[in-house]
C-alpha cells in the first residue's frame, strides 16, 4: 500500500456574517484556493485525478457539485473530476479521508480536498428549513425515524446543551475556553503563524471573528440564544464564509513532480455516534484513531478539536485525558469561525502548517458532524 502525503494547504481568512467575504460568489471563493495551491504547489492542473469538495448547503449558489465549478472557473481543463460531498460539518475532512484513500489504494496519485461555504448566502440549514416551505418535507418526518428515535428534537443548539449538562460544564466553564479561543487565535496572527496559509480575497486578508478586547465579564452578559439550556454566542463556533484546500499525493507523484510533503496521512477512522446528541462523535472517533495507530493520547504532539460549541471541546477533553495545552492552539471556531463543509479542510490547513512550524512529529485533528458522525485523522511529519 502507497502512503498518502499532503503537500500543502491553503486557505481563505474566515470571513464574518456579512463581512468582508459575504459579497464572494461560493464558486469564485472556492476556485481563489484552487488557484493559489496550484500556484504555490506548482503542479500541472491537467495532472490532477479527481477534486474532492465538502459542502453542507447544497442548495441556490452552492448548488449542482460546488467542486465541479470551482474547478471549472479556477481554470482546470474539462477533463478533471470533481465531485462535492456532504458529512456535515465534516464533509471537508471526509475529503481528505477519501482523497487519502485512493491514493493508498493506488488508483490516483493526485487528489485536491478542500471545501467551500459561504453562509452568509446561503443560511444555515436552508436546505432542509426549505423543504416544508415547498411541500417537500422534512429529514425528520420520517415515520421510520419516529419509530426509533420518537419525537426527540434534533437539533445541534440543544445537543449542545444536553452535552454541557451531562458532564456538569459551567457557563464559566464555556466562557473560559473561548477567551482562550480569541487570546490564541490573536496571538497566532500577531506572531505571523498564519501567514503561510492564508490567501487573501480583494481586501479581506484576516480573519474576521477574532475579538481580542473580549473579557470574561463582557460574555457573562449574553443571554442564552435558545430555549435549550446555557450556550450562549459567545461559547459557540460562529456562522461564517469560506474555502480551503490541500492537495494530497502519492509517493509515485511526490518524486515524479518533485513535490515536497509537509505531512503522512498516519491514521484515519470515521464513526458514529447518538444522534440525538448529535456532537459527541469525536470521543470514540479520537479513541478509534488512536488504537488503530496503536497511540496512546501522550504520544500526540498537537490536537485539533473543532469548536462547534465550548461544551463538545470541553467534554471530549475530560473523556479522552488530552491535555488542553496542546489543544486548538491557534485558536478554534469560536474565534476564526465554522464554515461548516470548508471547517475540515481549514482545521487541517492550520494543523499542518502548525506541525512544521512547531517541528511537531504527530497532529490529530477530530470534529463533530450532524447526525452523530465523527472523523478523526492523525498526521505525521513528512
Amino acid at each position: 500500500m502507497t502512503e498518502a502525503y499532503i503537500i500543502d494547504g491553503v486557505r481563505t481568512p474566515m470571513g464574518r456574517f456579512g463581512g468582508g467575504l459575504s459579497h464572494v460568489h461560493p464558486v469564485d471563493l472556492g476556485a481563489h484556493v484552487l488557484a493559489g495551491l496550484v500556484e504555490r504547489t506548482g503542479i500541472d492542473p491537467g495532472e490532477v485525478d479527481d477534486i474532492i469538495w465538502g459542502c453542507v448547503g447544497q442548495i441556490g449558489a452552492q448548488a449542482f457539485n460546488l467542486g465541479r465549478n470551482c474547478a471549472l472557473v479556477a481554470g482546470f481543463p474539462e477533463t478533471v473530476p470533481a465531485v462535492t460531498i456532504d458529512r456535515q460539518c465534516g464533509s471537508s475532512q471526509q475529503a481528505v479521508h477519501f482523497a487519502a484513500q485512493a491514493i493508498m489504494s493506488g488508483t490516483m496519485d493526485l487528489v485536491i480536498a478542500g471545501g467551500t461555504e459561504v453562509m452568509s448566502l446561503v443560511k444555515l440549514n436552508s436546505q432542509g428549513d426549505v423543504g416544508p416551505q415547498l411541500e417537500m418535507g422534512y429529514p425528520f418526518d420520517a415515520p421510520g425515524w419516529a419509530e426509533r428515535f420518537g419525537d426527540e428534537l434534533i437539533h445541534q443548539f440543544r445537543g449542545g446543551n444536553l452535552i454541557a449538562e451531562r458532564w456538569g460544564i459551567t457557563g464559566t466553564d464555556m466562557n473560559g475556553l473561548a477567551l482562550q479561543s480569541h487570546t490564541k487565535a490573536h496571538r497566532a496572527w500577531e506572531e505571523g503563524r498564519f501567514d503561510s496559509q492564508v490567501l487573501p480575497v480583494g481586501d479581506c486578508a484576516r480573519d474576521e471573528g477574532i475579538r481580542p478586547n473580549t473579557s470574561m465579564e463582557k460574555m457573562a452578559t449574553l443571554q442564552p440564544f435558545s430555549e435549550f439550556g446555557p450556550l450562549t454566542a459567545a461559547m459557540s463556533s460562529q456562522i461564517t464564509d469560506g474555502a480551503a484546500a490541500l492537495l494530497v499525493a502519492s509517493e509515485r507523484a511526490v518524486e515524479r513532480y518533485g513535490l515536497t510533503p509537509l505531512a503522512r496521512v498516519h491514521t484515519m477512522a470515521v464513526t458514529g455516534s447518538d444522534p440525538v446528541l448529535i456532537l459527541t462523535g469525536p470521543i470514540p472517533a479520537t479513541q478509534m484513531a488512536l488504537k488503530r495507530a496503536g497511540l496512546g493520547v501522550d504520544d500526540v504532539d498537537l490536537f485539533e478539536c473543532n469548536e462547534a460549541f465550548a461544551s463538545v471541546v470541553l467534554a471530549w477533553q475530560a473523556e479522552v485525558g488530552v491535555d488542553p495545552e496542546r489543544v486548538n492552539v491557534n485558536g478554534g471556531a469560536i474565534a476564526l469561525g465554522h464554515p461548516l463543509g470548508a471547517s475540515g479542510a481549514r482545521i487541517m490547513t492550520t494543523l499542518v502548517h502548525e506541525m512544521q512550524r512547531s517541528g511537531a512529529s504527530l497532529g490529530l485533528q477530530t470534529m463533530c458532524e450532524g447526525g452523530g458522525l465523527s472523523n478523526a485523522t492523525i498526521l505525521e511529519a513528512a
